[in-house]
């Protein structure tokens, strides 16, 4: 899945997060607040991995969510959609 942390919306479902990505991009979102990762509806946990992830300008070098603040809203925003 793919979230928009400034506007806590997510896009979900589709075969790549690449393909989420786009069509939240099409829906006006930014590049800046989109973030992908995963949740397991059974276990409930969140990964924070996505081959959109990495931003080196945004000190986001990895495929994970680095930032401590972006994961808390990440999960709010699924947490909140989701349950």
């Amino acid at each position: 899945m793919v979230v928009d942390v400034e506007k806590k919306i997510l896009a979900a479902g589709a075969d790549r997060h690449f393909d989420e990505e786009q069509l939240l991009l099409k829906q006006g979102s930014s590049q800046k607040n989109l973030w992908g990762g995963g949740y397991d509806t059974v276990s409930r946990e969140i990964d924070y991995n996505s081959i959109i992830n990495p931003r080196p300008n945004q000190d986001n070098p990895s495929r994970d969510i680095l930032s401590e603040n972006i994961r808390i809203s990440f999960d709010r925003i699924i947490k909140s959609i989701l349950g």
